[in-house]
């Protein structure tokens, strides 16, 4: 591959990565910087940078594995894992009871297939 798509994955991973890290960690100040839209909800903003990790994810793992599979599964573990514990720490700001249970079941069915994905174009 030549190296401009490589550097634009690289870059943009990189950006997303951060931008959905910040709105994971800090979700007020990513609020203020840059979601400036009323009402204020931590727990979207939460999910937001669960997906937002998930898709830089990808592109960073895509630099590094080349089957899409591999990728695609990998870079869903990260956000379904994310967007478990988001569900996990937002539990009472509303949603559903099950809800915590049900996303922790979906990340580690993604988490085990994206594992062995992994060891598999590893060896």
């Amino acid at each position: 591959m030549s190296r401009l798509p490589r550097l634009v994955a690289g870059l943009a991973g990189l950006a997303l990565l951060a931008t959905g890290v910040w709105a994971l960690l800090s979700p007020h100040s990513f609020y203020d910087a840059a979601a400036t839209f009323p009402p204020y909800n931590r727990h979207l903003l939460h999910d937001l940078g669960a997906f937002l990790t998930g898709l830089g994810s990808a592109l960073l793992l895509s630099l590094r594995f080349r089957r899409g599979i591999t990728v695609a599964l990998a870079a869903n573990a990260v956000a379904g894992v994310l967007h478990a514990v988001s569900h996990i720490v937002d539990r009472d700001t509303g949603g559903r009871a099950s809800d915590p249970a049900l996303f922790t079941v979906i990340a580690v069915i993604l988490a085990v297939a994206a594992v062995i994905a992994l060891r598999e174009e590893s060896s």
